[in-house]
């Protein structure tokens, strides 16, 4: 009869197993296939108090299993950020620093989130597009930040004048230009979650350059949809 290649350990994993280690423990530990241990184990009877061990010890591998499968995927999105971000740089470095471009930028931005009625203005709850927003009025027209006017929405439970502190800074405007704010009545009894400053909305007033951005992204988006 062949013997196997584990026999030699056979008479102390057993009293490893008696003593309430776990089958795939002790698989670990000496190599040997769990098959083997399981026809092994097959005939042994544990107490309860080892069974507890033994579940015990399944239940902490599952905990540094799932521990280092979060630790994994939260790799895994660093790299496709930083990969993203290394394609974004590429694209970036192609393309032309021309004030051409930032109004066509600023006119797609315009597409989705500016108004469309008697008055140039955007809305947001994003400083950092409000602030692109200003920047291009400033580059492109000569738009003074401080000339503009801004209007907060918010929640029932904000506080308009920490929110407007909050954003002035954010923006690099000064207070005073701050003059409404809007609260939305659905929002009453509803906790914010935190982070959230609300809606800022810039008024510009010069509907000239609503025009002027409705015409340019009308004329690039219907080459677009041509496909020219």
């Amino acid at each position: 009869m062949k013997t196997s290649k584990w026999s030699s350990y056979k008479d102390e994993v057993m009293t490893l197993r008696m003593s309430g280690v776990s089958l795939p423990d002790i698989s670990k530990k000496f190599g040997i296939a769990r098959s083997t241990l399981s026809y092994w184990f097959k005939d042994i009877e544990l107490s309860d108090d080892k069974k507890e061990k033994i579940k015990l010890s399944a239940n902490e591998r599952l905990a540094q299993s799932r521990i280092k499968s979060v630790a994994w995927h939260r790799n895994q999105k660093r790299l496709r950020i930083i990969n993203a971000q290394d394609e974004a740089n590429d694209v970036f470095s192609r393309i032309p620093k021309s004030l051409e471009v930032l109004e066509l930028a600023l006119a797609l931005l315009y597409l989705g989130e500016g108004t469309k009625n008697n008055a140039t203005s955007m809305g947001a709850s994003d400083p950092f597009m409000i602030s692109f927003f200003i920047a291009s009025l400033e580059q492109l027209y000569k738009i003074d930040r401080n000339s503009l006017r801004y209007e907060l929405h918010l929640r029932d439970d904000q506080n308009p004048d920490q929110m407007k502190q909050l954003w002035a800074a954010e923006l690099h405007v000064n207070l005073e230009q701050f003059m409404y704010y809007i609260k939305d009545k659905r929002t009453i009894g509803k906790p914010t979650r935190n982070g959230y400053m609300g809606v800022c909305q810039v008024q510009v007033g010069n509907i000239a350059i609503q025009r002027r951005l409705k015409a340019l992204y009308t004329v690039y988006c219907s080459e677009v949809i041509k496909g020219d």
